[in-house]
Order: structure tokens, then C-alpha cells, then sequence
């Protein structure tokens, strides 16, 4: 069975399948997130192989999500570029939740501390305009300006079949 290949497709969530859903991606920029910085500390934080974590940076270089810069000595570092920083909240809500459902009794291995103030960083829930929160069912889905056709259609179907 092959994989599919999301790059190309409409949905920006699915291209940015392309970039971070492979399993090593998202491990790789926890440790930029954290810190790391040189392909050696990247190895030994994540006990990866060297060519698949050479991969996995060289396609994080590519998509612009990270960058390689000169380091000390002959070595370079990775460092998070705009878009790999803009990612910081989405992984922030992805911790809270696997802090939530995936954290044994013991507690989460790692928190998050705003080095400012030492208190703890937390991704808010979502809140409607009335400071609720909000689940799946309280939001619609609507066609954005780069909907296709077909995404209009299935839009509009799927909030008939709603009313």
C-alpha cells in the first residue's frame, strides 16, 4: 500500500500533512521548541538514526519550517524560521492534549514555564465570542475565498442536511 501524497492538494490541511505528519516531524521541532539546535543534540534527545533525522531536518530546511545557519566551528544549527515558530501554538495545544489523554499517573515528562514569570504555559481552549467553550459541534464549516466548487457544494450540502 503506497502513501498518498498531500502536497499537492487543495486543503492547506492536508498539505501541511505533507510537511508535518510524518512521526519524526513534529518530535524534531518539540526539540527546537526546547532548544536544540545541533544535529547531535537532535540525536541524542530523540535516540533517532542519523539518516532519517538528516531527512527529516533536510525536509523541514526545504519547507522553510526550519533553517540551517552557520553554527560554531565547522558545524551548522537549525533554527526555527517565522513559519516554524507559528507552528509554536499548535504544538503547545497538541502537548496539553497528550498531557491530558497520554501521560501515565506519574504526570507529564516535560512543562512549559514562561520564562518571565515561571508560570505555566497552557493552550487555552477554545472560546466562542461569548467566552464559552467550544466543541466540534458549536462551529460551521463555511467556504473560505480558495473553495473549490466541489467544496462549496459539499459545504452546502452538509449544512442542508444540518438545518
Amino acid at each position: 500500500m503506497g502513501l498518498t501524497d498531500f502536497s499537492h492538494r487543495l486543503c492547506p490541511v492536508a498539505r501541511s500533512m505533507a510537511v508535518l505528519g510524518e512521526r519524526w516531524a513534529i518530535l524534531v521541532l518539540r526539540e527546537a521548541f526546547y532548544g536544540t539546535t545541533r544535529f547531535d543534540e537532535f540525536q541524542r534527545n530523540l535516540g533517532i538514526a542519523p539518516n532519517i533525522l538528516s531527512a527529516r531536518l533536510r525536509a523541514l530546511v526545504e519547507h522553510e519550517v526550519l533553517e540551517r545557519v552557520p553554527g560554531p566551528g565547522a558545524r551548522h544549527e537549525y533554527r526555527l524560521t517565522a513559519k516554524g515558530r507559528d507552528f509554536f501554538p499548535a504544538y503547545v495545544a497538541l502537548k496539553r492534549w497528550a498531557d491530558c489523554w497520554m501521560t501515565g499517573p506519574e504526570g507529564p515528562p516535560v512543562v512549559l514555564q514562561e520564562a518571565a514569570t515561571g508560570r505555566e504555559v497552557v493552550a487555552p481552549p477554545l472560546l466562542g465570542g461569548d467566552g464559552r467553550e467550544l466543541g466540534p459541534e458549536a462551529v460551521r464549516a463555511l467556504p473560505g475565498p480558495g473553495a473549490s466548487d466541489a467544496m462549496r457544494a459539499r459545504l452546502a450540502r452538509q449544512e442542508a442536511d444540518h438545518a
